[in-house]
């Protein structure tokens, strides 16, 4: 059992709307709940009641109202949800109109700008009409090759107003990175900016968007919003316009929201690549919005007076999941750039000067932070400061301890987790309750999250898979070029039958509280950014020197570091310079989060049987720890080679 680090004041507890929730539920069917346990355990036991009343507490606006709430409870995968409502995703999300500001932008080397709740709506309307005249109707997918701006969002909404369907990918995808996205979804037009910062340094992002282009023959327009220039020379861009002389110039305009079935295709979203190609995962404009307004309102206790921050890109799910908290009419903060520049402390400045309450980031920058001796607390104002989230990978007791020591002793540290594949969270915060060291705090409401072992018996205070054993409306309503459902059956029900398996262990303890002891797959997560490790063989297979490959997490300092083992071609030696080829050829056509660590020869790669790399077997033995199906691999002598490599135990 984690240490206790704190517990909300009586105060705080009445006034949370997870109280108020709780209420209306003993009001209404003759409950007497005092404590979020019993809370849960009634959603998870009245599925279809609970997700009824968090549609009214949440104010879902639907010009038709639903005829049931879910067809079969028990169904999975395939239920259907709230079947005859007729909705719009962005007309939620734009449901105020008023003075209030809506979003706050910083650059990391540019001062902060503002837009108010009407100036937002009054931009996407004159998009949206602008995407209308373009051609764009309901289902054609619309993307986004942007930073965390405001264009970004604007960009988003315009789109699903129509009903088109948005992805995205941050700049710093290489060209591989985004062909191996967008290519299977075949957008019509695609947002970009015309560079991005970081570290002091602004990058082109025109000359990737030509070269991209050429790959991407659907795309019938470019828009290119300027950002490190005012006047980007876009003449080398094909089929480009200016995102000012491509938005509508008329004022006042109403926007026209189409009103849609709840499983209409809203976002299109990405597996990290593991296997192949990333898996391209469809997910519905109703689940989306009614499964993050449950985690916005009630769990993250946001409410309209309320500036919410996450440090995320346009390629991580949690830029979906921050622009949610529009629909509760917080104001939310946007960064583009570096978090330690220009010095260690700059978001939390940031903090001071924008009054933020909830700050959301990662485990790893918490973890670096913390290794660079940051004390933010004893340096910034942080008296508005009421809930950290973090996720990404596992919080370690350590960094719990660190916010607490350091950052601010009254405070909710929410370490939440769940996945790009919901869009949101299995385990999350509870406003309600206590915050103990190492632990999430709860199961996410109406989410029948338990822990199971290899036969499917659930049990609490042991390790096991985290799995789902009843439907959520944010589940993916399919997988993109998946017509028999074999790719989405085969991701998440193939272990346990009718049961979502979400590839992570957790231990669920006496009193609700949730550890993550990371994942039972061989996905990597340094820095807490999820990335997989076919993004990196792709790139090993462009180099002449290379012959085979495999890559690993080696955990490291309460993070996780990306470990490289190459078998060298027949004549070639792993030189410095080869070292430095290999680094930035990950580096421009992956990302520079794929960059390993440390890169390391070996003789030879193991293999299973049907032929595949075992990076499970691999990082086993690089710690220790032993591996226990060796009769499943090819040639199981190769695993020897990995043991006692003195750099694994090096900085």
């Amino acid at each position: 059992m984690g240490k206790l680090l704190w517990e909300p004041s009586k105060e705080r507890i009445l006034n949370s709307n997870m109280k108020r929730f709780m209420d209306i539920i003993n009001r209404k069917y003759g409950k007497s709940f005092m404590e979020y346990k019993d809370l849960y355990q009634w959603s998870v036991e009245n599925i279809p009641d609970f997700w009824a009343e968090m549609w009214d507490f949440a104010g879902i606006i639907a010009s038709k109202p639903y005829d049931r709430v879910i067809d079969d409870v028990k169904k999975m995968p395939g239920a259907k949800w709230f079947e005859g409502a007729r909705l719009n995703f962005a007309e939620n999300l734009l449901r105020y109109r008023d003075g209030q500001t809506a979003l706050i932008f910083k650059g990391e080397d540019q001062d902060a700008t503002r837009m108010t709740y009407a100036e937002l709506y009054d931009e996407v309307a004159r998009l949206s009409a602008s995407l209308r005249e373009a051609g764009i109707q309901k289902g054609d997918r619309v993307v986004g090759f942007m930073p965390n701006m405001p264009q970004s969002i604007i960009a988003m909404l315009a789109a699903t107003s129509i009903g088109g369907v948005w992805s995205s990918c941050s700049p710093d995808f290489g060209i591989k990175g985004v062909l191996d996205r967008f290519g299977q979804i075949r957008p019509k037009v695609i947002f970009t900016a015309n560079g991005y910062s970081f570290k002091g340094k602004r990058l082109d992002c025109l000359e990737r968007i030509s070269d991209i282009l050429k790959e991407l023959p659907s795309i019938e327009k470019v828009v290119v919003v300027p950002y490190t220039e005012p006047e980007p020379d876009i003449s080398r861009v094909p089929k480009a316009v200016h995102y000012r002389d491509f938005i509508s110039s008329e004022k006042g305009l109403e926007i026209k929201f189409e009103q849609l079935p709840f499983d209409h295709p809203l976002y299109i979203m990405y597996s990290s690549g593991t296997t192949g190609l990333p898996k391209c995962m469809v997910q519905c404009a109703g689940g989306i919005l009614v499964h993050q307004l449950k985690e916005m309102i009630l769990h993250t206790d946001l409410k309209r007076s309320d500036t919410i921050f996450y440090f995320t890109t346009c390629g991580w799910m949690m830029w979906n999941w921050l622009t949610s908290a529009l629909g509760v009419g917080a104001t939310l903060v946007l960064f583009d750039g570096n978090p330690f520049h220009p010095e260690p402390g700059a978001l939390w400045k940031m903090a001071q000067d924008e009054k933020i309450s909830v700050f959301g980031t990662s485990a790893g920058y918490i973890t670096a932070l913390q290794n660079a001796g940051v004390k933010p607390g004893k340096t910034y104002d942080l008296k508005n400061l009421r809930t950290i989230l973090s996720t990404g990978s596992p919080l370690s007791m350590e960094n719990f301890e660190y916010v607490y020591s350091d950052i601010k002793p009254d405070v909710q540290l929410a370490s939440i987790s769940g996945g790009t594949d919901l869009n949101g969270c299995f385990a999350l915060g509870n406003p309600m309750g206590a915050v103990y060291s190492g632990e999430l705090q709860c199961r996410g409401l109406a989410m029948k999250v338990e822990a199971f072992d290899e036969n499917g018996k659930s049990f609490i205070n042991r390790q096991g898979e985290l799995v789902c054993t009843a439907p959520f409306p944010s589940m993916p309503i399919y997988f993109w070029d998946d017509p028999d459902g074999k790719k989405y059956h085969s991701a998440y029900f193939d272990v346990y039958p009718d049961v979502w398996r979400h590839g992570d262990f957790i231990e669920i303890n006496d009193r609700g509280g949730v550890t993550i002891f990371g994942r039972s797959d061989a996905t990597l997560n340094p820095g807490g950014v999820r990335i997989g490790t076919a993004e990196i063989y792709r790139q090993m297979e462009q180099l002449d020197e290379i012959e085979d490959s495999v890559v690993v997490g080696q955990d490291w300092k309460n993070d996780v570091r990306v470990i490289l083992f190459v078998k060298m071609a027949p004549g070639y030696e792993l030189t410095n310079e080869v070292k430095k080829k290999i680094v930035n050829t990950i580096r421009v056509n992956a990302s520079p989060r794929h960059v390993p660590a440390k890169i390391l020869s070996v003789p030879d790669i193991p293999y299973t049987l049907n032929m595949k790399k075992v990076e499970l077997a691999v990082k086993k033995v690089i710690q220790g720890r032993p591996v226990l199906n060796k009769d499943a691999l090819r040639n199981p002598e190769a695993l020897d080679f990995y043991a006692g490599f003195k750099e694994l135990s090096e900085e």
